[in-house]
Order: structure tokens, then C-alpha cells, then sequence
């Protein structure tokens, strides 16, 4: 569904993907994991044309997403849904408006389709009756959920994650993994997550890859990742991961406590 060829971007001085390889194979969930200013984000913008390589090339569903032109561009995005890291609601709408907003943008649906759509994706992500809430009225986590509904809302074959447990409690990540691997699975989306949390990309992946100095270094199952990995780069990564689990493990266990 996504292939990544040997891209390389810089932008100025700084040389941030220098070679890129990564293909996401349609259906499956790809966890993209290294350490904050890798070139994560940088590099699923090139998957949704955001950012053009330097070099190298990014095909979607067999399109060379950088020979597009925009009309032809602004129709292969529409294949994309997007959860921000920040959920990225507009504070002046409410949530059935702000799930409804790509629906009003993109199509013509009339407005009880358009209604019946969002209580759909909001019943999909368990939060139903909150229509008229405002962003400012929910928690971290309820955002999330909340942009989760709206990256769904237009049907995507792609769903693309930024971050989506960062600033989250450990319980709260655990239900916003457990989310993701739900709606995923029953949509049959192909999935693409940009994380650092080795908790996280354990649960949620298909296939793990690991990108470091620009280039993706390792890639494989989570067991493969976790477990019988052999680049000493990955093994440190993955052992700081272990050690934040633990850590959040014994959050997670506290928190649950103090709920009870």
C-alpha cells in the first residue's frame, strides 16, 4: 500500500532522512519507532504528500505521490485519515462538528447522513451522547478518541498515528492501544504509527521498523524487535523501552488503585 524507496530530505544544513527504505504492506499495521527529532513525523508527511523528497520516491496505492498534480493529490489524501498527537480538535466547534468536518469539506452528504455518520464513528470509538460537548469539556484521552472518530469518519484504506499515547496515563494508553487494534482490525485499514513508546508498538504492531540517522535499520515482528534482535542500536532502544514499560507498569497498577 506504501512504499518508501531511498528517500533522502534536508532541510538547510540539517540532513534529517537520508535514505529511506519502508514498505507497509496493504492491511497491516507498521509502528515506526526511534528516539524525538529521528525524522518520524517528517517521514509520514512525505507519505501524504505534505513534504516532497529530495530524492528517492513514496508510492501509495501504486502513485508516486510527488508526480501527482493537485487535484490528483488532493484525491489520494482522501484515502488518509489522520490522528494528531494533539487529537488537533477546533475549539470553536462542538465534537459532532468537528468528526463532521471532513464530511462537510469533501462530500455531499446531506446533514442527517452526515449526522448519522458521526454518532457511527463515535459509537465505533465508545463515545456516544457527547455530540454537543465542546474540546475544552473532554479529557487527553477523550480527544483522542474524538480525533480517532473523525480520522474515520470519511472511510479511509489509511490511517496514519502520530504519537497517540503521548500525555496520557498508563491506563489510558492501554485504551487507546486497545482502540486502535479494534478499529483497525474492523475496518481492514492499513495502519502507519509513529511512536517512541516501545509499549505502545508492542501491542499495536503488525510489523515493527526501526528508524535511526536518517534510514530505517531494522525491520520485523514485535517478537523479532523485542526479543532476537541482533543491531546493538535497536537492543539499546528496546532495553530502555523494557525499563519504561516496567516503570509504567507500576504507574498503571497505582493509578488502577487509586480509581478503585
Amino acid at each position: 500500500m506504501i512504499y518508501v524507496q531511498n528517500v533522502f530530505k534536508a532541510f538547510g544544513e540539517k540532513k534529517v532522512l537520508q535514505g529511506a527504505t519502508l514498505h507497509c504492506p496493504r492491511g497491516e499495521s507498521m509502528v515506526i519507532i526511534g528516539g524525538s527529532g529521528t525524522g518520524k513525523s517528517v517521514l509520514i508527511k512525505h507519505m501524504i504528500g505534505l513534504l516532497e523528497p529530495d530524492s528517492g520516491t513514496v508510492t501509495v496505492d501504486g502513485q508516486v505521490v510527488s508526480k501527482l498534480k493537485e487535484d490528483d493529490l488532493n484525491e489520494l489524501r482522501k484515502k488518509f485519515g489522520m490522528l494528531f498527537q494533539s487529537g488537533a480538535l477546533f475549539d470553536s466547534l462542538t465534537v459532532a462538528e468537528n468528526v463532521a468536518f471532513p464530511l462537510r469539506e469533501h462530500t455531499k452528504m446531506t446533514d442527517s447522513k452526515i449526522l448519522k455518520r458521526v454518532r457511527e464513528c463515535l459509537d465505533m470509538v465508545g463515545m456516544p451522547d457527547i455530540e454537543e460537548n465542546t474540546p475544552d469539556e473532554l479529557s487527553g484521552g477523550m480527544r483522542k478518541r474524538v480525533g480517532l472518530a473523525r480520522a474515520i469518519v470519511m472511510n479511509p484504506e489509511i490511517i496514519l498515528f502520530d504519537e497517540p499515547t503521548t500525555g496520557l496515563d498508563p491506563v489510558m494508553a492501554d485504551v487507546i492501544n486497545d482502540l486502535i487494534m479494534k478499529t483497525t482490525r474492523a475496518l481492514n485499514v492499513t495502519s502507519v504509527t509513529i511512536t517512541h513508546d516501545m509499549v505502545s508498538a508492542n501491542r499495536i504492531a503488525d510489523k515493527i521498523a526501526m528508524l535511526y540517522q536518517g534510514e530505517i535499520i531494522a525491520v520485523g515482528t514485535p517478537d523479532d524487535i523485542m526479543f532476537h534482535q541482533e543491531n546493538e542500536v535497536v537492543k539499546k532502544f528496546v532495553e530502555i523501552g523494557r525499563i519504561i514499560r516496567q516503570t509504567e507498569a507500576v504507574k498503571g497498577r497505582d493509578i488502577k488503585d487509586m480509581h478503585s
